[in-house]
């Protein structure tokens, strides 16, 4: 079995950023997808929007949206792209939350890291502003569900 090749390093081991320059541009599209596991009583008070810090699930929208639109300025090899949508989608389940984030763009490289940040900053927003009603939140299976181009 040979070593694996990382894109992001050069042939000294220095990171570096990917050089898409002569790729097509394409249409993208990544799927990601992740939980907020929370008590009943939270997940009911969530769907009632009877949570004290209001409308946690718009807020969490919007925070997702503003996270994808900023990956590259938090993930210092993620190249800067133009999104074409943010797509955020919630599911009040009887044990969590789950958050759907799809993510487009027509550009050289994938957009899947502004997808699990898009999913990643709903989380982190429904646990802040669940918190204070609920100390045993857990965040998990943050994780790509897909990616296509065309």
């Amino acid at each position: 079995m040979s070593d694996p090749v990382f894109s992001h390093l050069d042939a000294e081991g220095t990171a570096r950023m990917v050089d898409v320059g002569a790729k097509p541009v394409q249409r993208r599209v990544a799927v990601a997808e992740g939980f907020v596991e929370a008590a009943a009583s939270t997940l009911a008070a969530l769907r009632a929007q009877a949570l004290p810090k209001g409308d946690v699930l718009t807020v969490a929208r919007v925070a997702a949206i503003q996270a994808a639109k900023r990956t590259d300025s938090l993930i210092p090899l993620c190249h800067s792209l133009p999104l074409d949508a943010v797509d955020i989608d919630f599911s009040v389940e009887a044990e969590r939350v789950a958050i759907r984030a799809t993510v487009s763009t027509s550009s050289k490289t994938g957009v899947e890291m502004e997808a699990l940040m898009a999913v990643s900053v709903a989380a982190l927003t429904l646990y802040d502003m669940c918190k204070a009603i609920d100390k045993t939140m857990v965040l998990s299976g943050i994780r790509v569900v897909s990616k296509t181009k065309q």
